[in-house]
């Protein structure tokens, strides 16, 4: 396996520079024991206006199977003992020579210049070649993965045998790239996408395989048109470790676009939150300030005998349930679903056919998929349901066409200042039929012993609006989005402070409606 990586300079910014960034000196040829051969880095070329280093990597073809016997790879099955040996392995680019690049420039990759730090945050012209690379989807594969970076792509496929053209070509390229860019991010994206253009790896697949991704992609990985298909291939199929790098990808893409750390939108359950014992589709209940979990007035523990009151959350997915019902939803979206107990409650009920439960952060996401136990449930029930992953202030095409979404105790975690993107991703792109809204009742919250003046419930919450503020909003939207929009209490209703919860149902009235300022 061979690769080359080449700049140019002047003599002011000499492209010898790259011996520095590399940490291998121009003028030697050094020698380096890997898992899997020996690599060799050494210089063709070196002087102030152009600079190559090269890595040449001796596979030992045998060591390599007996080290692996039994491994299913490329070429690898113990059904056929001759393909073990006579491979492409020692020629063609694959997940070895990734994983030489890691012990070689090791320190190049993670951005290291002791000597000369301001080279390594400075981009710089590049020119990548590789002889021989393997690649399944042909070059135009190879330039879907590698424009979308910067690169000017040159893939020549190769022909099977140059002595017979009618032969045809191989699913091998001569691989030329060329761009600006830091030589970090170009190291990392070779580390990446060679064993996704193979579709291999020649070693095993472990969960630590997860945080090396999200290390190497930083940056650009998130982001990527063809991230389904790179996650994918780089974990050679194993569905549960791509599942669980897209869910931390998409945080991470989701968080950039908003401009935010993605520990700030993966909140919704404390890290400490553990998955209750009890039975499926009964996620523990959550309380409000004061006396948790129940209605009425916070605090009145009632005489001895007296019936336990009902949790406020009970309450609240019950008044949803109604409103859903009375609509005739049948397809429901749970915008914002949390730890998915409406989902759960949903579940329950043969009249809802399909409940899609949304949420950004994936450790809640993870909690629900346990709680809701998915992966016992029988191929009908499991069939109803699907968590998915997203941001309710971007529109998204997936939850377009549903009867009906709640947003259940959602828009007061939202910045007021970002309440509108979440009002057209709901109302104006993904419009279904009914829109089912609760929100605190600030004005209750002077019934809550337990909550010093002036504080919000939960330490999230941007906002909690008194009863005027929540129906001027509704209005405000319904007439914005074309809906009509109805009013209920949930929990017991003060006279003075009106109920702890309040609910808007909001009805589309016209099926052509377009959003005003649309």
């Amino acid at each position: 396996m061979f690769l080359t990586i080449s700049t140019t300079g002047t003599d002011q910014r000499p492209a010898t520079d790259l011996g520095f960034l590399l940490h291998k000196h121009p003028d030697k040829a050094q020698s380096f024991s890997t898992a899997h051969g020996r690599a060799h880095v050494f210089y063709p070329e070196a002087s102030a206006d152009r600079c190559t280093a090269a890595l040449l990597l001796e596979v030992d073809p045998i060591a390599l199977v007996r080290r692996g016997r039994g491994a299913k790879g490329r070429g690898g099955s113990p059904d056929f003992a001759l393909a073990q040996y006579v491979n492409d392995r020692p020629y063609a680019a694959s997940s070895l020579l990734a994983v030489a690049m890691s012990a070689v420039f090791k320190s190049a990759m993670k951005g290291d210049c002791k000597a000369r730090p301001e080279l390594a945050v400075e981009a710089q012209p590049l020119t990548v070649e590789l002889p021989a690379v393997p690649a399944k989807g042909g070059a135009e594969l190879v330039r879907r993965l590698f424009e979308p970076l910067g690169w000017l792509v040159e893939a020549e496929p190769l022909p099977l045998d140059a002595t017979f053209p009618e032969w045809g070509d191989s699913r091998y390229v001569g691989l030329r790239l060329t761009g600006t860019l830091r030589l970090a991010e170009a190291l990392s994206q070779l580390y990446v996408l060679l064993p996704v253009l193979d579709d291999a790896k020649h070693y095993w697949v472990a969960p630590d395989e997860v945080d090396k991704l999200l290390a190497r992609g930083e940056g650009w990985l998130a982001a990527h048109p063809e991230r389904q298909l790179i996650v994918r291939r780089y974990f050679s199929r194993r569905w549960s470790l791509a599942r669980a790098a897209n869910e931390r990808l998409e945080l991470a893409r989701l968080a950039e676009a908003d401009d935010r750390e993605p520990e700030e939108l993966d909140n919704a359950v404390p890290e400490e939150t553990a998955v209750s014992d009890g039975e499926p589709g009964e996620p523990e209940e959550t309380g409000e300030p004061g006396e948790p979990g129940t209605t009425g007035v916070p605090g009145e523990q009632g005489e001895p005998g007296e019936p336990k009151a009902t949790p406020l959350a009970v309450l609240r997915r019950a008044a949803i349930v109604d409103q859903l019902r009375a609509a005739g939803a049948k397809r429901v979206l749970d915008l914002g679903c949390g730890e998915a107990a409406l989902v759960a409650e949903l579940l329950k009920d043969r009249t809802f056919t399909e409940i899609v439960g949304v949420e950004v952060s994936a450790r809640a996401l993870m909690i629900a998929a346990r709680r809701l136990r998915l992966d016992r449930m029988n191929e009908r029930q499991a069939a109803r349901v699907k968590l998915v992953q997203g941001a309710l202030t971007y529109t998204d095409a997936r939850l377009t066409g549903y009867d009906a979404a709640v947003l259940s105790e959602v828009i007061e975690h939202v910045d007021e200042e970002r309440l509108p993107a979440l009002e057209y991703a709901v109302f104006g792109a993904a419009r279904p039929g009914t829109v089912v809204v609760t929100t605190p009742n600030a004005e209750y919250n002077v019934r809550w012993e337990s909550l010093p003046a002036g504080h919000v419930r939960h330490a999230d919450h941007r906002f909690e609006w008194d009863r005027a503020q929540f129906r001027a909003w509704a209005e405000r939207t319904a007439e914005t989005y074309g809906y009509a929009v109805a009013y209920g209490p949930v929990g017991d209703e003060d006279p003075e402070v009106g109920p702890p919860t309040q609910l808007a149902a909001f009805t589309r009235t016209d099926e052509t409606t377009t959003p005003k300022g649309a």
